[in-house]
């Protein structure tokens, strides 16, 4: 893919990926208790932080592995992905509690934070990382995150009634297995 290419496949994966996931939760969560930008500032940046760790953990990865090992493992990691997305039945609002930190503003981004740490989206960022060029990965990535967080807190739940959770999910699948496919095509080509 080229440096577009890069950054709007990040987007999109991410995007459909987060969207009614726990993190969207947290926001929607906070921002009908508290004030609105406080809680997506903190997003923001927990997010900026989180996809830069993948994508440098990524790009370091792909520096020090054979570009058919990394693309085998990213076309794995997104295959399981595809088919846990499938699979999800309910949303996670367990994890949208808010936590008795005094700023609303370290609330979000140490909630966003540890839900996030590890993350599906998180590895699928690293693995983009280690297969695509890393800025755009980057950007891409933390735009689709901030964009979920943006509708998180300006929609809240009002917007759940209007689209199912399980159909987003399940498209998120299918965008994670396309992009496994791509990946497991480009290693067995390289492997050959």
């Amino acid at each position: 893919m080229d440096q577009l290419g890069s950054l709007v496949g990040a987007f999109l994966l991410v995007f459909l990926a987060e969207f009614g996931d726990k993190s969207q939760l947290v926001c929607m969560t906070l921002a009908a208790r508290y004030r609105a930008f406080p809680v997506l500032l903190g997003a923001v940046i927990a997010f900026a932080v989180l996809n830069l760790l993948a994508v440098a953990v990524g790009s370091v990865a792909a520096t020090w592995f054979p570009r058919e090992v990394v693309l085998s493992v990213v076309a794995l990691l997104f295959l399981w992905f595809g088919v846990q997305s499938f699979m999800t039945q309910e949303d996670d609002e367990d994890e949208a509690k808010a936590l008795s930190l005094k700023s609303v503003f370290l609330s979000a981004l140490v909630m966003i934070f540890l839900a996030e740490l590890g993350d599906k989206t998180q590895l699928a960022v690293m693995g983009l990382a280690s297969a695509e060029p890393p800025v755009p990965v980057w950007l891409g990535a933390t735009l689709a995150l901030v964009m979920t967080s943006a509708i998180g807190v300006i929609a809240g739940r009002a917007l759940m009634r209007y689209i199912s959770i399980i159909w987003l999910h399940r498209v998120s699948g299918l965008l994670f297995i396309t992009f496994g496919v791509y990946a497991g095509v480009e290693a067995i080509r390289l492997w050959l």
